[in-house]
């Protein structure tokens, strides 16, 4: 008579082998990840020099070879078995953990799936090199002497062979190829003490001298992410108690359609952090065009006491014990340092807008339009120039292009010019007074106006040659900043509610509201707890009163749970103002006296973050006398 009982199942042991294959999985994902493990353990040997050989993109081959310390003939044995490691001993070491390898799980789980050879001498003498082996199993270890200068070499070969499933989900040669070398770019980005050599199927790719000069430093920026982001970012350096904060932060105007080059490190490590990535979106906020990501390479360095690395099997993760400190101090730093962005004259070379100089880079079309609007307000005194340097168009012709591009609704006006009545049809209005009273030897960084272009361009002459400037997003990014100074010094004007919004809400958001009350109340936001499950909106900051309020509690209460700290009420304002100034400023087609124009380029030279206007378009360019004699032939 047959039953439907079920069989209970047998617990047991899984074998060695399996239970490596299965820790592969978590470690070794394809050949970037094996070989971003091995770099990691010849930093931690304290390799002077690192070399990595790749064939057919890592799937045939991955062979890391250092000059450290070596590994000793007694722990050669050892090196291929699970939880072995020489980087800790016991749970202090764990707390406060500054290697970057210290489980102990890579070297086993990678050659469960591969056939691997560990060839290592701890020793000055080369004779006295030993070559542990496995081929995809438990290990079984079998030492043999094989002549090795001072250092470990590590071979991978056929990664995967016995695991066919695993096999087929490898890419194609150049994608598995480009994994790799990311992942060495992100090793050789960390320490620049150290020289660094990358070759595939026998070709250098990448051959990095030491160096830990500033110089050297931006060299090796330049040679694995292109000279255009040196030229295009300014180094930040901050510290504030124990946290410390340096690299190299992106202009808003030098900005990519995918988040491809944005390094972090925290003391040395490369993390992707959703905190960190949070504090970072912030800072970019009113500064960087829709859809656009921006680009960076910074070095975060904290009490490794306070930072856990051990949250993640392949380490990329990191949980700091303060992450609201942690949060604030970058957001606050990066947010500074791009306030600052403002025109300057300090260089004479101009690099060029990535706005217009990435051929076939979509932008969104612009805001304006050709209504006019109120006067402008004129202010008399100029600053000096800061020294930093602002990147400009090299060719007026893809400038203009690049203007069309972006302004669609102009396009006629651009290339039909219509002169108002009065005036004449000349595409350059000249300026019919004289320049205002300057020492000729240091004019302003954005200098003297000439006249306008089609009533939407302002053409002025600099030290450096010829500034265009856009007035429309020019005076939109300055009665911004100056409304959001306003509203810093009066503060945030709250409106208590007649009648209180009932939210339902999960038990969670009724815990972190009622954890967080005194956040909440800084935003304007008045919350009483009605129920398990009910949260009562009694106040609102008055610019909000017509906002979803529930959708914006919801946020708040999420951004608290998530990063310690909530910017949503900050945001919802700015964004208001942000659209009152844009109807608020001086639009096309308006014509400007001589002495409004030169009042607008002062203003611009005074206000911050007015390099982008509020939608992070950029404001001005500069052709420089040199670009203009290429230009014209001119001395060819």
């Amino acid at each position: 008579m047959e039953t439907n009982e079920a069989v209970t199942p047998k617990i047991q042991v899984l074998a060695p082998r399996l239970a490596n294959q299965i820790a592969a999985g978590e470690v070794v994902e394809r050949p970037a990840a094996v070989a971003k493990e091995l770099m990691e353990n010849a930093i931690d040997a304290a390799a002077r020099r690192v070399e990595v050989d790749v064939e057919q993109g890592g799937a045939r081959l991955i062979r890391v070879r250092d000059d450290g310390v070596g590994i000793a003939e007694g722990d050669m044995a050892l090196a291929l078995s699970r939880h072995a490691t020489s980087k800790i001993e016991d749970l202090d070491d764990l707390e406060g953990v500054s290697s970057l390898g210290f489980r102990g799980e890579a070297l086993a789980s990678i050659s469960s799936v591969s056939r691997l050879a560990l060839t290592s001498n701890a020793l000055d003498d080369p004779r006295n090199g030993y070559r542990v082996t496995a081929e995809g199993r438990g290990m079984e270890a079998r030492v043999a002497p094989a002549p090795h200068p001072r250092g470990t070499s590590v071979e991978v070969r056929d990664l995967f062979f016995n695991t066919p499933a695993r096999r087929k989900f490898l890419r194609t040669e150049k994608t598995e190829f480009a994994h790799l070398e990311e992942a060495f770019r992100r090793q050789a980005l960390s320490r620049y003490d150290l020289a660094w050599t990358l070759r595939h199927n026998h070709k250098t790719v990448h051959q990095l001298p030491p160096g830990d000069s500033p110089a050297a430093r931006e060299r090796r920026i330049a040679s694995l992410l292109g000279k255009t982001f040196i030229e295009h970012a300014r180094y930040i350096e901050r510290q504030v108690g124990e946290l410390r904060l340096s690299g190299w932060v992106g202009l808003p105007t030098h900005s990519r359609r995918q988040a491809d080059q944005q390094y972090f490190f925290v003391n040395g490590r490369v993390v992707r952090d959703r905190l960190v990535a949070h504090a970072v979106r912030q800072a970019y906020r009113d500064v960087l065009y829709n859809g656009r990501h921006p680009v960076f390479v910074l070095y975060l360095d904290v009490d490794p006491d306070v930072v856990d690395v051990n949250v993640h099997p392949t380490k990329h993760e990191v949980r700091f014990r303060d992450g609201r400190t942690v949060h604030d101090f970058l957001f606050s730093s990066l947010h500074r340092c791009l306030a600052d962005t403002r025109p300057d004259s300090s260089e004479d070379e101009v690099a060029e807008t990535a706005a217009y100089a990435a051929a076939g880079d979509d932008q969104a079309e612009a805001h304006a339009t050709p209504a006019d609007s109120g006067r402008l307000e004129q202010q008399g005194m100029v600053l000096a120039p800061s020294t930093d340097r602002h990147p400009g168009a090299a060719r007026v012709r893809r400038f203009m292009q690049g203007y069309q591009a972006l302004h669609p609704d102009h396009e006629e006006t651009l290339l039909t010019p219509r002169a108002p009545e009065g005036d004449s049809a000349s595409e350059v209005r000249p300026a019919p007074v004289s320049m205002p009273d300057q020492d000729p030897a240091a004019p302003p960084p954005l200098g003297y106006a000439l006249g306008q272009l089609h009533g939407v361009f302002i053409l002025a002459e600099n030290a450096g040659g010829l500034v265009v400037v856009d007035m429309h997003a020019a005076h939109e990014r300055i009665v911004y900043e100056r409304m959001k100074r306003q509203l810093d010094d009066t503060g945030i004007d709250v409106q208590p509610l007649l009648v209180p919004v009932s939210m339902a809400a999960s038990r969670h958001e009724v815990a972190i509201a009622e954890s967080e009350t005194d956040a909440i109340e800084k935003l304007g936001i008045v919350l009483d707890m009605a129920g398990p499950e009910t949260l009562l909106i009694r106040q609102l900051p008055a610019l909000l009163a017509g906002a979803d309020a529930d959708a914006l509690v919801r946020a708040i209460l999420e951004e608290l749970e998530r990063y310690g700290r909530s910017r949503q009420v900050e945001a919802r304002i700015h964004e208001l103002l942000s659209t009152m100034a844009c109807h608020g400023s001086v639009r096309a087609n308006r014509r400007l006296t001589v002495d409004e124009m030169n009042a607008l380029l002062r203003d611009m030279e005074r206000t911050e973050r007015s390099d982008q206007c509020n939608h992070g378009r950029p404001t001005w360019t500069q052709m420089n006398m040199q670009a203009l004699d290429r230009l014209f032939l001119r001395g060819q």
